[in-house]
């Protein structure tokens, strides 16, 4: 009774697992509004950049609220993700030199 336990456990835990990978229930990704990545800034709070069209609107995202941050054009976040790491290396070998 106990294997048979376990064993429709690890079908529930697996079919669960391929559907969340699957994303199957979460609606459709060919929608008009495509959420681009999310980040947790804290236990309830997320900010969140989706896509609506050409444009990126970076939103703030609590329980009850969800606030505009900011709206770019789709170019100009992709351009200026392509540009962060360059400049955050050189902003960090400046700094490293100035510590000597």
């Amino acid at each position: 009774m106990t294997l048979s336990l376990a064993l429709v456990l690890a079908l529930l835990v697996g079919t669960l697992w391929v559907m969340r990978r699957l994303r199957i229930g979460q609606g459709s990704s060919g929608g008009v509004v495509k959420v681009i990545a999310s980040a947790a800034v804290g236990p309830r709070e997320n900010v969140v950049v989706v896509e609506v069209g050409d444009e990126w609107l970076v939103l703030g995202v609590a329980p009850g609220a969800v606030r505009l941050l900011q709206t770019r054009p789709r170019s100009a976040l992709a351009e200026a993700d392509r540009t962060a790491p360059a400049a955050f290396a050189s902003r960090l070998l400046d700094a490293l030199k100035q510590q000597r």
